[in-house]
């Protein structure tokens, strides 16, 4: 029998469960569910707009286990969807709303230990705010790090008011998943979905390059961090990357000198490229162990 067990690092969960948060905030802006069928439900913002269809395997713990089982997946890591991140909330309000969500997914894991693993979700609109509910998220609810959003409001990650939060990760040795959201010029891309296919991987190829010519992995070696959906358009624009710095270091390497190639072994990817001939590619790049199986369940 195989001593390995099959982890699917890149789930997504929520309580069967949303409160009227527009009602206890005073503002709009959040998600509601809508139970119209037995085992369904609508995801819609509380202004009434349509966002997805969500069966119950989506808050049903024993559904998804067995499911699991299906499919030969040992343990799913658990992390909210990703359009409750409500980085443009008031922090306040953000930090209560993640609290819901982290209290939500602890439980399933304590319940379920031997299948779940839980990542939280914090507002990061604040970092004081962030890093008290990463903490509580790691010490006191038992869950092993975080899953937050590719950027904060237009901030990426080489943002000097985010590196504390990714200090305080790396002296938690708390694990953060990257997941793209509110994609970049998407409202030029709300055409054919082209915000999804074309501007999640983009979102995420700015995200590692911002690490980079940032510093961030320079100056926090032991920084544990994956992004979803294989690192985006980062892998294929690596050459373009490395020659950039090269031909114009005036512009690409003003906080960090440093080959965008040495990095490779600093970060790991999920395997959700949709594509075998793609993910074999990731695999020469990247190397199998920096690799992990994602599903986005």
């Amino acid at each position: 029998m195989s001593v390995f067990k099959k982890v699917d690092i890149h789930t997504h969960i929520l309580p069967p469960e949303l409160p009227p948060f527009k009602k206890k905030y005073g503002y709009g802006g959040f998600i509601l569910l809508e139970h119209h069928k037995p085992c369904h439900a609508r995801m819609v913002h509380d202004g009434g707009k349509f966002f997805r269809e969500i069966g119950h395997n989506t808050w049903d713990a024993l559904e998804r286990i067995k499911e699991c089982d299906d499919t030969g997946v040992q343990i799913q890591v658990l992390s909210t969807v990703p359009v409750m991140f409500s980085y443009w909330a008031k922090p306040e309000d953000a930090l209560d709303l993640s609290r819901f969500l982290n209290d939500h997914i602890a439980k399933v894991v304590s319940e379920n230990q031997k299948r779940f693993i839980g990542l939280g979700t914090v507002p990061l609109q604040s970092t004081e705010h962030a890093i008290k509910e990463l903490e509580r998220c790691v010490q006191d609810l038992g869950l092993v790090g975080v899953q937050i959003g590719s950027h904060v409001n237009g901030m990426n990650f080489d943002d000097p008011k985010l590196f504390p939060f990714f200090q305080a990760a790396e002296k938690l040795n708390a694990a953060i998943f990257v997941h793209p959201w509110d994609m970049l010029g998407e409202k030029r891309m709300e055409k054919y979905w082209l915000s999804w296919l074309v501007g999640m991987p983009t979102e995420l190829a700015i995200a590692i390059s911002s690490m980079i010519f940032g510093g961030v992995f320079e100056r926090l070696p032991k920084l544990r961090i994956a992004f979803a959906h294989g690192g985006g358009s980062f892998g294929v624009h690596l050459g373009r990357i490395e020659h950039g710095l090269n031909v114009r270091p005036d512009l690409c390497a003003v906080h960090n000198d440093g080959n965008p190639k040495e990095y490779l072994g600093r970060f790991y990817v999920d395997s959700l490229v949709h594509d075998p001939e793609k993910l074999k590619f990731l695999i020469n790049l990247y190397g199998e162990d920096r690799i992990a199986l994602g599903s986005d369940y």
